[in-house]
């Protein structure tokens, strides 16, 4: 779709490719090295993509992942997707985010995606 600013190719910084699938750099990082993965069809949510682009991005994920950890040595990360408006979705292509995590980058990292909504964590894990 033109008007998607993720289908607008010439104006990512593209790190990686495959066949169906395409990484790049967020151009809003939440950390050093942020990158999105999308299917290069346009699709609007995960599960509007197929087997061969869940697949095709899967490969990418791991393949980012080794250019972040030779670049940058980030000490682990949160991979995910934000899935319809209710979700946080604001762009209608499906993506991936990879967001690099650094010790010491929040005070208390435990419950990581768990803590999405605020107060709704798990309070025996987090009791630990």
């Amino acid at each position: 779709m033109s008007d998607c600013i993720f289908c607008q190719r010439d104006r990512l910084e593209i790190i990686a490719e495959n066949e169906l699938a395409l990484a790049f750099k967020d151009s809003c990082p939440v950390s050093e090295g942020h990158c999105l993965v999308i299917p290069k069809r346009h699709v609007a949510t995960y599960f509007d993509a197929g087997p061969e682009e869940h697949s095709a991005i899967s490969i990418l994920i791991g393949e980012v992942s080794r250019i972040l950890n030779r670049d940058l040595s980030p000490d682990g990360y949160n991979i995910g997707a934000n899935v319809g408006e209710a979700a946080g979705q604001t762009v209608f292509h499906f993506h991936i985010h990879i967001i690099p995590r650094y010790r010491g980058d929040v005070a208390d990292p435990r419950g990581g995606v768990r803590k999405v909504i605020p107060n709704r964590s798990c309070p025996l894990r987090d009791s630990k």
